[in-house]
């Protein structure tokens, strides 16, 4: 629970690990002289007091050690970040009232997007924040029906009723090409915060069978009860998936050095 004098305390812990079926290794992928972790370490630690990095691999754990930042071994059979979260969570023992799970993909996060999610539990009846971005009306249509982006509706609490790789809503008296001229769409941004005694309540949840049909593991938390706080960022940042996002990167870094 959080205290009664509206003191929040955060804690900010990144899952790294170092299998990846596309990209090997890439938590210490080089990005202008740093390992990719090291950016999104430095980034987070620009809002947070605390921040930790969560890995199964000696050689991510040897390199934040390295650069000085704080890092802690989990075990190699979680299946999602939320988990490994948990776990390093747990084994810190210390208490935080919120836990947030930063993408070790996103060298450029926004301090900006991590301040989104603190706010977020100003409201105490939160229980999850996460971040949307509204897209463009100027944006390409085929933007808005890739599969690799999922959507989110909201309700007028600005609490997510749905997650879809889907589009959602349907526009159904206009043609695709007009649609965002006529609706206001939400891109999901894949950062979750999570009180403590919530976290460790959607760990022990079973799979889902939405969660299994659209593969995204925000909806068990949905289709047992939960409330997913949203809050709503006006940019997003450059996620490493590939080899070729690692290019996308490293020319981002050269033009906007940090």
């Amino acid at each position: 629970m959080i205290s009664a004098n509206n003191h929040i305390s955060f804690l900010g812990i990144i899952p790294a690990r170092y299998a990846s079926t596309r990209f090997p290794g890439k938590p210490l992928a080089d990005i202008g002289g740093k390992p990719m972790i090291q950016h999104v370490y430095e980034q987070a630690k620009k809002t947070l007091d605390r921040v930790v990095v969560a890995t199964d691999d000696n050689r991510i754990f040897d390199a934040v050690k390295a650069f000085r930042g704080e890092a802690i071994m989990t075990s190699d059979r979680h299946k999602s970040g939320t988990d490994r979260c948990f776990e390093a969570f747990t084994n810190l023992k210390q208490p935080f009232d919120v836990i947030i799970n930063i993408q070790g993909d996103e060298p450029f996060v926004k301090p900006e997007h991590i301040e989104s999610l603190k706010e977020c539990f100003q409201k105490p009846s939160t229980q999850i924040a996460t971040l949307v971005k509204p897209f463009s009306s100027d944006d390409n249509f085929e933007l808005l029906f890739n599969s690799n982006s999922p959507k989110v509706v909201l309700n007028h609490q600005q609490e997510a009723l749905y997650f879809s790789r889907s589009v959602i809503p349907y526009i159904r008296n206009f043609p695709h090409t007009e649609w965002l001229k006529n609706q206001i769409f939400y891109k999901h941004i894949g950062m979750y915060a999570y009180k403590a005694d919530v976290l460790e309540k959607i760990t022990q949840l079973t799979q889902s069978s939405l969660e299994i049909a659209e593969s995204l593991e925000q909806l068990r938390w949905l289709e047992n009860g939960f409330r997913i706080q949203v809050g709503i960022v006006n940019f997003e940042t450059i996620a490493v998936d590939t080899p070729e996002d690692l290019e996308k990167a490293r020319e981002y870094y050269a033009l906007h050095s940090l």
